[in-house]
């Protein structure tokens, strides 16, 4: 295992569970800004049981992070467990998988932001207007990430709170006025409407979501009491998706059904018509006055944006943090993870990968977007739960006060007995779903492959160069 540079620099505690559930939020709800659109494309009338199955592996995947997040409460995620189960390069790999979804976060969610805002000003709603404002977006935080983000914290636990909410009151409204399970039952037309690829497909898109995990990883070392706060965190979120997973979608689907059309296409006006501001969508088919459905879409417009720009911050504060983490274990070259001298934030590294998610916003493609940053996470999440057995049996559960490589002071409940070591079912399960996902996203989309693959390559070429440096 590579030891830490010998300068390191050390980041401040300053985040409790609510700070932690904002930035997480921030990711895991913004997402169905977004997703709910591209998944429907796929999904078509089962898009309710893919968001639900995403989220239950959602569920699972945040218990193998919250325990090995507890025992190394270090910037890494999935890398960092990586490094303590196995060795360096498998460390690299689930982290050079993070780098890219990422990447794609601060991508989508800042691209997203202007189709929202386009209830004011119709121009945000498309191009050249919606990548000029997501680019100037990711600019400005950026440079606010660089000062610092601890000013921002409070802010951000309030703006996720309304969010949530204003989702709890969508629904309440959805449940009333538009929710026919007769209906959604009737749409879907299993193998045909949608295809079995592309059902799978539409799952593995779901886990856009997943982000939210990773930043509270990557944010364990400015954690406070993380045995306490990382789990509470971890278990807000976790909640607040299963939640918002079951209901929205649904509502969404009997408000915009799938139909047929004259060329004998199944489609749906929320992964079609409504792709890039699906929320806003299902405000307008509620069936409310005009008046009330006009203030609600200004009124969502704006949270929505505002949710994104979190999403946006969130996604920022996680690249830098990991590439703090790679720096470290001398994965990534030294200049890349420099500290800021009066900031103490890794401020080379925001700058970097804030440039590279601009110039992946300019094409504009959604859908490239989010199954590119299937790839990624998948690849990321499977390590992670990978890693998590791998330390049962480094590490037993009888040891996990006695030893020198950090504690384990959090399990998730559910373990079964495997040659003498204890197994979460989480991560089994867990690991299934991600896997598959994974082989999904590559399978099923060929360019993908060849972009994520080329990403790896490049990638394990940068580590060799560095390694014998």
């Amino acid at each position: 295992m590579a030891e830490r540079h010998p300068r390191e620099a050390a980041l401040r505690r300053v985040h409790g569970s609510g700070a932690l559930f904002a930035a997480a939020y921030g990711n895991v709800g913004s997402s169905i800004y977004y997703a709910l659109g591209v998944v429907a494309l796929y999904a078509l009338g089962l898009t309710p049981v893919t968001f639900m199955i995403a989220g239950l592996i959602f569920a699972f995947t945040a218990a193998s992070y919250a325990e090995a997040t507890v025992m190394y409460p270090e910037a890494g995620g999935s890398s960092s467990f990586a490094r303590h189960a196995f060795n360096e390069l498998v460390s690299f790999f689930a982290a050079w998988g993070q780098m890219l979804t990422y990447v794609v976060t601060i991508a989508i969610s800042a691209f997203f932001v202007p189709h929202y805002l386009a209830v004011f000003w119709d121009p945000l709603g498309h191009g050249p207007g919606d990548v000029i404002f997501g680019v100037g977006l990711v600019a400005l935080l950026a440079l606010l990430n660089i000062k610092g983000t601890e000013e921002s914290a409070r802010l951000n636990l309030v703006l996720a709170i309304a969010d949530l909410l204003t989702q709890v009151v969508l629904v309440i409204i959805g449940i009333a006025l538009v929710l026919d399970p007769d209906l959604l039952v009737a749409q879907v037309d299993l193998g045909v409407a949608p295809t079995w690829g592309d059902f799978a497909l539409g799952i593995a898109v779901g886990m856009v979501a997943y982000t939210g995990i990773e930043t509270i990883s990557n944010m364990a070392e400015e954690a406070r009491d993380a045995s306490r706060t990382i789990p509470r965190g971890v278990g807000a979120v976790v909640l607040a998706v299963l939640g918002l997973y079951a209901l929205l979608p649904a509502i969404a689907l009997s408000a915009m059904p799938v139909t047929q059309n004259a060329s004998g296409e199944y489609t749906t006006d929320l992964g079609t018509k409504f792709a890039d501001d699906p929320v806003l969508g299902i405000v307008e088919n509620l069936g409310l006055e005009k008046g009330l459905t006009d203030a609600l879409q200004v009124y969502v417009g704006v949270l929505a944006a505002v949710i994104l720009l979190i999403a946006t911050n969130a996604a920022l504060i996680g690249v830098s943090r990991l590439t703090f983490s790679m720096g470290q274990h001398r994965q990534l070259p030294e200049r890349l993870r420099q500290i800021h001298p009066r900031f103490k934030t890794p401020y080379v590294a925001i700058f970097v990968f804030s440039l590279f998610a601009a110039v992946v916003m300019l094409p504009g493609q959604t859908t490239f977007l989010a199954t590119l940053y299937s790839f990624g996470a998948t690849l990321s999440f499977t390590i992670a739960h990978v890693s998590v057995v791998r330390l049962r049996k480094k590490y037993p559960l009888a040891e996990r006060k006695k030893k020198a490589d950090g504690e384990r002071l959090w399990i998730p409940r559910g373990n079964m007995r495997i040659r003498g070591v204890d197994v979460p079912l989480t991560a089994i399960f867990g690991g299934i779903g991600t896997a598959a996902a994974f082989v999904v996203a590559m399978a099923l989309d060929p360019v993908i492959l060849a972009v994520a693959g080329g990403w790896m390559v490049v990638g394990k070429a940068v580590y060799g160069l560095n390694m014998h440096h």
